[in-house]
């Protein structure tokens, strides 16, 4: 069975990502939300963070999974 992964990020993601602080993970989350033109609610997708920052998804995929 192949393991199942998630497709949101979260401020820890981030801080594991960016060698950074979970409060500048939850700046950047605020920061894309605000670009994207989404309600409080809803939820960042790695997708969307990687479109954000100009990373390569596979990177930030294979630094929070493993």
């Amino acid at each position: 069975m192949s393991r199942m992964n998630r497709i949101v990020i979260y401020p820890q993601d981030i801080a594991l990502i960016t060698g950074k602080s979970d409060r500048y993970g939850r700046m950047i989350i605020k920061r894309i939300k605000i670009d994207l033109e989404k309600e409080d609610h809803h939820l960042v997708t790695i997708q969307e963070f990687a479109a954000y920052m100009g990373m390569d998804i596979t990177l930030i995929e294979s630094t929070i999974f493993g």
